[in-house]
């Protein structure tokens, strides 16, 4: 089966009533496209890379390491099961669906390239926040959502473009470790030990190398 673009989801504004913040856009709805996908430059103002969508956590959230998320469609069928309801594409606040594609066995540094012209690089794995469990409504969800370690990736721009639901998708690069979103994402909560393994990944955002080298230190 070739990889691609099942659904491609921009966020609609909701109150946020989870984090003491006006707003949050977590709410992604599928959209079929094209839209605008570029660079939004670093952290702090919202910006993130799909045209028409933003963030509201702006120190958490957004920036050029954070510009696009990723959740595969797999993973979303996997929670149906374990939360006895349905997940429409984008529930979990993923700008991009995936259908055939290992989201949580990318490489850290791993590229990808969506139809013609967008190409994206895998950064960091997403940590879940008070915003996604009060979004989803289910009791210890941060600590269900951690113990599964099946957190998607967040991607940043390396070639802008436009991109469309159904989009094949294409790795066009993997790098030389073993560092995958699944493993670092166990690094940085439930499995300290591995820490040391994630500093191989030049690709890791800056911040988060800091946050390794500070606690294996």
């Amino acid at each position: 089966m070739v990889a691609s673009l099942l659904s491609l989801n921009v966020g609609k504004v909701q109150p946020n009533p989870w984090k003491g913040l006006s707003a949050t856009g977590i709410d992604k709805q599928p959209v079929t496209g094209p839209v605008a996908v570029s660079a939004p430059g670093p952290k702090g103002n919202g910006a993130v890379g799909l045209a028409g969508d933003r963030v509201y956590d702006v120190q958490h959230h957004g920036g050029a390491d954070q510009a696009v998320y990723a959740f595969a469609r797999e993973d979303l069928d996997w929670w149906e099961t374990e939360l006895g309801r349905p997940l429409a594409s984008g529930t979990f606040g993923e700008n991009l669906t995936t259908a055939c594609l290992d989201v949580n066995g990318s490489l850290i540094g791993e590229r990808w390239r969506i139809g013609e012209s967008v190409v994206l690089e895998v950064s960091c794995p997403r940590l879940p926040c008070l915003t996604f469990q009060g979004w989803l409504g289910e009791p210890d969800w941060i600590k269900r959502f951690t113990r599964a370690a099946r957190p998607g990736a967040y991607l940043r721009v390396i070639e802008s473009g436009d991109v469309s639901a159904e989009d094949p998708i294409e790795v066009v690069h993997r790098p030389d470790h073993d560092v995958t979103i699944g493993l670092s994402f166990r690094a940085f909560t439930l499995e300290p030990e591995l820490l040391p393994r994630l500093l191989v990944a030049d690709a890791l955002p800056l911040d988060s190398q800091e946050v390794v080298r500070n606690r294996t230190s």
